[in-house]
């Protein structure tokens, strides 16, 4: 725009002449989070030869790499096996939403003092998406860390603990980019696949998928966001001498932000899927799923160091009920193909190799089925000690599984992993050094590696 955005110019200017700036080292991370809890033994962990109470009415497949099999409604990445690894061995002492959901958020199997089931609090671990935003330098004037396509909402209004900054201060949580609108009866990729968990199908008209629109409003003109420009300059100064650096300082990092976002049109394109090719659109399905990877994809290519990515809303993956015919027709297909395309675009954009792709819920699913009452039809409980983990690009090395899990898919049998393996790991790829601390609100300094990456992935 040019009209004051001198500073946004300077930071342009200054990354330009930069090399370390203009080429930072720091890889990306997309966080593909699954809330409800994915079944290890429906999914990536099959147990063909368990008795029939464990394993399930699913079929396993082979994949394009030999001795790996998937399930028979996971097509799409069993022929992209060569592309990903898998952990089927992570686990943590938790079965219960919220607490599952702090550890998997926050890469700690330790839950803060005086947690809370029913909401966030302030002294909560930080997510991880709140830890790169403190410690990972932003790129231009992208956020360092975006979550998407909503913050995860219990249907009863319940806010999910875990994915905020918590002890470190609200102000590092991710940038929650509100593209969806809950709603609290369905369940799943909507429009294509929306479902209620006992009742099938569910076709709403009401639910949207729109990304805020990031551009000046008609009425105000250049001529009036120079004046408020000129005012909040003056502020600023002010601030500074009453203040101190440090307050100015965290406010000048979103006041950048502002103006990038709304001064520069490739960034601002970075959250609109609007202009989208039909034939792009279609790769990576029209729904929910498909909308939500294919932003990820944009936001990082533009810059964001992680992107948390919520696949459904209201804890869709908890398959209590009605599990099988839930997951076969409204769960696994859409995120199949929205995985899926995400590999390849990430692949033929050069992109994939510098991106590390995550993909975990808060925990796995009981071995055994069951029915939660007289005459449902079967699902599984919430089981966090084992699930499995996904992982590509990023120097992740394809076609691998680490660690397993016993036969009845229960229990970790070999190279156990706990939620902070798995943070290390993404930490790792992130280019965090291995010294650094993450700052409390208060100034205590808390080390950000408490374990290893997972051996033998990257």
């Amino acid at each position: 725009m040019g009209l004051g955005l001198a500073e946004f110019n300077a930071l342009r200017a200054a990354a330009e002449q930069d090399p370390a700036a203009a080429s930072p080292k720091a890889r990306s991370v997309i966080y593909i989070f699954l809330s409800g809890g994915l079944s290890q033994i429906d999914s990536f962990d099959m147990k063909p030869e368990a008795k029939k109470e464990f394993r399930g009415s699913f079929k396993p497949i082979p994949t394009a790499t030999e001795g790996i099999q998937v399930c028979e409604h996971l097509p799409l990445l069993a022929k992209r096996s060569q592309a990903w690894s898998i952990c089927r061995s992570l686990t943590h002492p938790f079965n219960e939403h919220s607490e599952g959901h702090m550890v998997m958020l926050s890469g700690r199997s330790d839950l803060p003092p005086a947690f809370n089931l029913n909401k966030p609090k302030e002294s909560d671990w930080p997510a991880i998406g709140a830890i790169a935003n403190q410690l990972v330098k932003p790129r231009g004037v992208m956020p360092s860390s975006v979550a998407l396509p909503e913050r995860l909402i219990h249907r009863t209004g319940r806010v999910i603990p875990g994915q905020f900054g918590g002890v470190m201060g609200n102000h590092t949580s991710p940038w929650f980019l509100e593209a969806s609108t809950f709603n609290s009866k369905s369940y799943g990729a909507y429009p294509e696949y929306t479902f209620h968990h006992e009742k099938g199908t569910q076709k709403r008209s009401n639910d949207n998928f729109t990304i805020p629109q990031l551009s000046l409003s008609e009425d105000l003109s250049r001529a009036r966001l120079r004046r408020r420009m000129d005012v909040l300059e003056s502020i600023n100064a002010q601030q500074q001498s009453l203040q101190g650096a440090t307050p100015v300082r965290e406010f000048r990092r979103y006041h950048d932000l502002a103006l990038g976002l709304l001064g520069d049109p490739k960034t601002r394109n970075a959250f609109d899927i609007t202009d989208t090719d039909a034939a792009t659109l279609e790769r990576y399905g029209k729904n929910s799923f498909g909308w939500s990877l294919l932003t990820a994809r944009k936001l990082v290519e533009a810059g964001v160091n992680l992107v948390q990515v919520n696949l459904g809303n209201n804890e869709t993956w908890d398959t209590h009920v009605n599990a099988f015919p839930n997951l076969e027709k409204y769960l696994f297909p859409p995120m199949d193909r929205a995985v899926s395309a995400l590999l390849d675009d990430l692949g033929e954009r050069g992109l994939l190799e510098e991106t590390l792709v995550v993909m975990a819920g808060e925990f796995g699913r009981t071995p055994k089925i069951f029915s939660i009452g007289k005459g449902k039809p079967p699902g599984r409980d919430h089981w966090g000690a084992v699930q499995t983990v996904w992982f590509a690009g990023g120097g992740v090395q394809g076609g691998r599984i680490i660690g397993s899990s016993d036969a009845e898919g229960g229990q970790p049998k070999d190279d156990p992993q706990k939620p902070e393996n798995m943070a290390a790991t993404m930490f790792e790829a992130l280019g965090i050094p291995r010294d650094l601390h993450w700052m409390e609100r208060r100034g205590r300094p808390h080390p950000v590696y408490s374990a290893d990456a997972i051996p033998g992935l990257l």
